[in-house]
Parts: structure tokens; C-alpha cells; sequence
């Protein structure tokens, strides 16, 4: 069986920047599972997913504008502390759900001046060339609930 949209795929990748370094890995866990064709992983994987098959092992290189977008200075701003009332200490790093610009998303704290934190609303690998190295570990038929819902269910699933 090949992958392709309505497949349930399973895969364990490793992903790194530009210079090597790793940023994420499914290798010493779970597999991860989703619903190919119905946007679930950044187009630029599921796009080097396509007709794949289980055990087949590849390296590939996803640009920002395939993957989590190009970084825009537009979406960084600095608010006054009062913003963030009742959250103490506030910490760089930390992640709030906000309304931005294009609607429900997340922004991360990125600098704390006195009373002014500065908020990031890029997703943190927006403007990252990324590379994954991934193995095929299983491709099924997604149930009709899984198509409908557009997504996997499984542990975690609430629905």
C-alpha cells in the first residue's frame, strides 16, 4: 500500500535546521499518525509523503514557505505587562493563546523589559529551512469517523 489522501500513515522522523541541529524526533517514542490529504502536517512533508510506501526511508529538505511560512516583523509586538494579569513570573519562552492578526493563534514571549514584554505571534520555525529524516512504519485505511472528523483518532482523542 502507497500513501495517499484518506491513509492513515505512521512515521518516526528526526528533524533538524539548517545547521544540524535537532529540533524534534518521534525515534526513542511513538510513531507519528496522522490523516494524509486533509493538512494535518506541513504541506511540504506530506507533499514528499505522497505514494511512499511502509519501511521506505528518505531525507528531505522543506523550505520556510512549505513548512511553517516565511517570519514577519509585523507579528511582533511589545504590550505592557499589565496584559498578562494574575500570570507570574512571566518567563522568555512562555506561550499564551491570543487572538493576532489572522485570527486565534499563539504567541511566545520573547523579552521582558521592566514592564514591557515583547510577544512573537511567527510560529517559532517560521523563516526555517527544515530537513527531516523519516521512515515509513505503517499506512492503513482510515475508518469513516477518521474522514469524517479529518483527522486520526486514537489516544488523546476526545471525540
Amino acid at each position: 500500500m502507497q500513501i495517499a489522501n484518506d491513509k492513515a500513515v505512521s512515521f518516526h522522523y528526526t528533524l533538524t535546521n539548517s545547521v544540524g541541529q535537532i529540533l524534534d524526533s518521534s525515534v526513542d517514542s511513538d510513531a507519528l499518525v496522522y490523516l494524509h490529504g486533509y493538512d494535518n502536517i506541513i504541506p511540504g512533508l506530506e507533499s514528499a509523503l505522497d505514494g511512499k510506501s511502509i519501511g521506505d526511508k528518505f531525507n528531505v529538505t522543506i523550505a520556510p514557505e512549505d513548512a511553517y511560512g516565511e517570519h514577519h516583523d509585523d507579528m511582533i509586538q511589545v504590550v505592557d505587562q499589565e496584559m498578562f494579569q494574575g500570570i507570574e513570573p512571566l518567563e522568555i519562552g512562555m506561550q499564551f493563546h491570543a487572538d493576532v492578526s489572522h485570527g486565534p493563534g499563539i504567541v511566545t514571549i520573547v523579552a521582558i523589559d521592566g514592564d514591557k514584554i515583547t510577544i512573537d505571534g511567527n510560529h517559532p520555525l517560521a523563516g526555517e529551512t527544515l530537513n527531516f529524516a523519516v521512515e515509513i512504519t505503517d499506512i492503513r485505511e482510515a475508518t469513516d469517523e477518521e474522514l469524517a472528523h479529518g483527522h486520526i483518532h486514537g489516544a488523546g482523542c476526545e471525540h
